[in-house]
């Protein structure tokens, strides 16, 4: 069995489905769009020059995979690859990250004004330090809400098992399609 995934303090294994032995993608508490995930190196690091050069070789690396695969599975037409790079540039969990999303031309909530799509993510990160406290109450609960993406403002945080549920249907895009990938 492989050792538990921290996102900065926060266990996330559950939501994993890619590995690699310095990186790992999870799926997103809060999408902005339908494949909203993020990527993250295994050491818990707040910026891209505290990486070493295997561990942010291995992140790109990962970005390019987990991005390949989540603009397939969801239809997309191209992606949407941000890292906001400590604090003054809108991280709100201290461990770096490269959020992907995959895009499409017709029928992405953004579709009309392509940029739009940074705000929303700048208001997304901003709560999900809380976002990831109130996962840990109510994951006891079963609380179960609509599948709200798009940049609703009024989207509520997924539940555990929904993000597994994503997580597993993800998982069976990467059998064969990256031999290095470790089993999550």
């Amino acid at each position: 069995m492989s050792s538990p995934l921290l996102f900065s303090t926060i266990e996330v294994t559950r939501q994993a489905f890619y590995r690699t032995a310095l990186s790992y993608a999870i799926v997103n508490l809060k999408p902005i769009v339908p494949g909203h995930v993020l990527v993250i190196p295994n050491r818990p690091v707040p910026r891209l020059t505290d990486l070493t050069t295997p561990e942010l070789t291995s992140l790109i690396a990962s970005v390019q995979n987990v991005g390949r695969v989540v603009e397939r599975a969801y239809g997309g037409d191209a992606l949407t690859v941000a890292c906001q790079d400590g604090r003054a540039a809108g991280q709100s969990i201290p461990h770096v990250h490269f959020h992907v999303m995959p895009r499409k031309y017709h029928g992405d909530y953004f579709s009309q004004r392509m940029d739009d799509i940074y705000p929303a993510l700048e208001r997304s990160e901003t709560d999900l330090p809380r976002d990831f406290q109130n996962l840990k109450v109510s994951s006891t609960t079963v609380q179960h809400h609509p599948f709200k993406v798009d940049a609703d403002e009024d989207r509520l945080p997924r539940t555990l098992e929904d993000m597994e549920q994503e997580a597993t249907w993800l998982k069976g895009f990467f059998i064969g399609e990256c031999r290095h990938t470790d089993a999550v």
